[in-house]
């Protein structure tokens, strides 16, 4: 078995409404039989969730009939992409999403691999001595860049302390690799994603000594990450440590708005005992999700993977809880006055 440190979340969904919004068809005109669109999904839902298992339960029952009834009446694509965004508002787990379908999803797996946000995802500020690194975003090979030279640079200028802002961090990929490694100087695991192979085999979760036993994942590619999350059992993820490291005192500040990947980073630094984490409690919704064709013209995301901490076990549903309790509005203040 592999292991894994991709990230896959909101902030990927959000990149691939980003995409997919701009599609060439008229969302107005109906395109689709919508009973087969919503019949297609539930069967790609059945083949590809995390967990079987949880489709058999009566939350996504409940959802399924609510599709099935929107499929009835819905008269166009805007309408029926709109009406199941809000079904799923309420549904028994994150990560799912509809929309209209401007390439292929491969296609679109291959873009995200090499996005670039156009910069602006991580900003070094400071107060006084105090370096606060705002990080928006997970997604972005620019992203990834600016995490790397903020750390170079608060390395030079001697910072007494770190703040990282994550507060409106919805999640994404890989940044999240860079933001950890460089406040450890030794490899610490963090957690595990677990899919089908797993929850066919296992009533239970991973454990911290399951995870010691899989080799930790070594990439950079969404598209690699989702195949071997849904091949593997467990796919561990393992932080590095990336020069320059800093080790000065580390805050983190978190809100409920704080989700995905975002909530894996702000969890592994609680793990490895670098950071005093401040705020609100993080969202929970913590899974990874692919990108899958519908017929019709649709992308659907959905959740392939479960994570799981090392330390405090699943994150979905859960979140991340602060040790320093505080509005998301004044945990920087609470941060700087520690």
């Amino acid at each position: 078995m592999k292991a894994s440190l991709k990230i896959a979340g909101a902030g990927i969904i959000a990149c691939v409404m980003a995409m997919t919004n701009g599609a060439a068809q008229d969302s107005k005109t109906p395109t689709s039989d919508y009973l087969a669109v919503a019949a297609a999904i539930d069967e790609t839902m059945r083949a590809y969730h995390y967990n079987p298992a949880e489709l058999a339960a009566a939350p996504y029952q409940e959802v399924v009939g609510k599709v099935t009834a929107l499929a009835e009446t819905a008269q166009d694509d805007e309408t029926f992409v709109t009406g199941f965004t809000e079904i799923w508002k309420e549904g028994p787990f994150s990560h799912v999403q509809l929309s209209k379908a401007a390439q292929s999803a491969e296609e679109l797996a291959a873009y995200l691999d090499n996005i670039r946000i156009g910069g602006g995802g991580a900003v070094l500020s400071w107060q006084d001595n105090t370096a606060i690194l705002t990080v928006d975003t997970m997604m972005g090979l620019d992203t990834i860049e600016e995490i790397d030279a903020a750390y170079e640079t608060i390395a030079e200028q001697g910072a007494e302390k770190l703040i990282i802002d994550l507060r409106n961090n919805g999640g994404g990929a890989f940044a999240v690799r860079p933001l950890v490694n460089h406040l450890t100087d030794k490899a610490f695991i963090a957690g595990g994603f677990v899919s089908q192979p797993w929850n066919a085999k296992h009533t239970r979760a991973p454990k911290l000594k399951d995870m010691k036993k899989v080799a930790p994942w070594e990439g950079w590619s969404i598209r690699a990450f989702w195949k071997d999350a849904q091949e593997n059992a467990l796919t561990v993820v393992q932080f590095e440590s990336d020069e320059p490291v800093y080790d000065g005192p580390v805050f983190v500040l978190i809100s409920a708005r704080t989700a995905s990947a975002a909530e894996l980073a702000a969890d592994a630094l609680k793990v490895s005992g670098r950071a005093v984490i401040v705020g609100e409690k993080t969202a929970g919704q913590m899974l990874s999700q692919k990108i899958y064709d519908i017929p019709g013209g649709f992308h659907l995301n959905l959740p392939i993977a479960d994570y799981y901490s090392a330390a405090h076990g699943r994150i979905e549903g859960a979140g991340v809880t602060p040790d320093i309790s505080a509005p998301a509005a004044d945990a920087l203040e609470v941060a700087l006055s520690q």
